[in-house]
């Protein structure tokens, strides 16, 4: 039996790898970084366990659980302490509580959304007004514009804009309402009015218990070690892809390998330039997606120093507000299990869609722009007593106007190809949960068809 080529060592193609294996087939993990796991890394800084990349993963969405416990690491996981999930959002200069009961965009609670400070009188009353709202279906446009359709234009820039820019780093302008939040945009049209919708889903269905979000005690780098155990690595970069009547070849540090089936789970940008000798239109189709760029400086102080506001989970800076610093967390508040007794670990974001020049910066440059401002909001004067960065350039795909027709041809055209496999975060999610369905649902289709000679 010929082998399968995953072109990918992050989580998507791990995945994949992991079910190979367990399934006995042959395969090998092309990666080019020397670090496997892509974006996930978890770093042992100060003692305290500091994820370079995402921190957690959302447990509505079943997968990434169902591979933990498979993987043997149930005990490992643990939950936001979800009893203290307070946010604020930066307004005027002032840190403004989230109010209770916003679901993205939708108060789903009257009195505290009435009682907060962070949207004016005009926005409550128009929240309001939109109950009144019939159902509409309109074709994909842009999450600013429907936001502003139903609560305008202060809750794009103080709820959704925020909110997104810390799951995407995008541009709201830009993202695509119906792959963004496709749950809304069903609302629309079923209900017309979003609160209605969100009013008679909580009526009917009561919050889930749990937490909101999952990770593990020892981070989530321990997913990535524990895959990488059952997988065949080998650290070579792609150079180029054929296609063969049996299959497939590639070549990877001038080596060449034969494949009867390649599972590609690297960013977009990196597959176009691969896949545009044999399909030239499938490599257009990938350089179509834009990606936004990162970065995360970790500061780690003693408690005995702090002299800074403590804020809960974390604050959010608007776009309309933003100096450089996007989103803080504090880490050992949001989870338990991540900082030792006596120390604060705050994790600062910077980046996206409008600030990729951030990864230019050198280390004393990021240092000093997230000190200066934990100063002005926070009041933080305090030093760290250590620190670490993470650069992510072109790391997270955006989902903009027009990505649904643009995926539809791209899973066309990938499904005219036999033994041509898709995963990573640049078709159907961008979580954690969705890039290990995507992985394992590509294993899974070799698995059914490894008895059977391609076409």
């Amino acid at each position: 039996m010929a082998q399968v080529v995953i072109v990918g060592g992050g989580i998507s193609g791990l995945s994949a790898a992991y079910d190979l294996a367990k399934a006995g087939i042959p395969h090998t993990v092309l990666e080019k970084q020397p670090r496997l796991g892509g974006v996930i890394e978890t770093r042992d800084v100060a003692g305290c366990v500091t994820e370079a990349g995402p921190d957690s993963f959302l447990a509505s969405k079943p997968e990434a659980l169902a591979l933990i416990t498979e993987l043997g690491l149930s005990d490992e996981v643990i939950g936001s302490n979800d009893q203290q999930r307070t946010t604020y959002i930066l307004r005027h200069g002032k840190l403004v509580k989230l109010p209770e009961g916003v679901m993205m965009i939708v108060p789903s609670r009257v009195m505290p959304m009435l009682e907060s400070s962070l949207l004016g009188w005009g926005t409550k009353m128009r929240m309001g007004l939109e109950l009144l709202r019939k159902p509409v279906t309109h074709p994909d446009r842009s999450v600013a514009e429907f936001v502003i359709d139903h609560f305008g234009e202060e809750t794009l820039d103080y709820l959704a804009e925020p909110l997104l820019s810390g799951v995407y780093g995008g541009d709201p302008h830009k993202m695509s309402v119906q792959s963004v939040l496709p749950r809304f945009a069903t609302m629309e049209a079923e209900h017309g009015s979003l609160s209605r919708a969100v009013l008679k889903s909580r009526s009917k269905n009561p919050a889930p218990s749990g937490a909101m979000f999952r990770t593990l005690k020892s981070g989530l780098g321990t997913i990535i070690h524990r895959l990488a155990e059952k997988a065949t690595i080998r650290h070579a970069e792609v150079e180029s892809i054929e296609r063969q009547d049996n299959g497939y070849r590639v070549r990877a540090n001038g080596d060449w390998m034969e494949a009867s089936h390649v599972i590609l789970a690297a960013p977009a940008w990196n597959l176009a330039p691969l896949v545009q000798p044999f399909e030239p239109a499938l490599g257009e189709l990938f350089n179509g997606i834009p990606y936004s760029s990162s970065a995360i400086v970790a500061l780690v102080y003693r408690d005995s120093d702090y002299d800074g506001q403590r804020t809960g989970f974390g604050f959010l800076i608007p776009q309309k507000e933003r100096q450089r610093l996007a989103a803080v967390t504090f880490v050992g508040t949001k989870f338990n299990h991540r900082t030792p007794d006596g120390l604060t670990l705050l994790r600062c974001f910077f980046g996206g869609i409008g600030d990729e020049g951030v990864l230019n910066e050198s280390d004393e440059s990021l240092l000093s722009i997230a000190r200066n401002e934990l100063r002005k909001i926070l009041g933080l004067k305090a030093a760290p007593i250590a620190t670490t960065i993470a650069r992510w350039p072109r790391a997270m795909a955006q989902y903009n106007v027009g990505h649904g027709e643009r995926l539809k041809e791209i899973e066309r055209r990938s499904a005219a190809l036999p033994g041509f496999y898709l995963a990573g975060n640049a078709y159907t999610g961008i979580g954690i949960p969705d890039c290990i369905r995507m992985g394992r649902a590509a294993a899974g289709k070799i698995t059914k068809s490894s008895t059977q000679p391609l076409p």
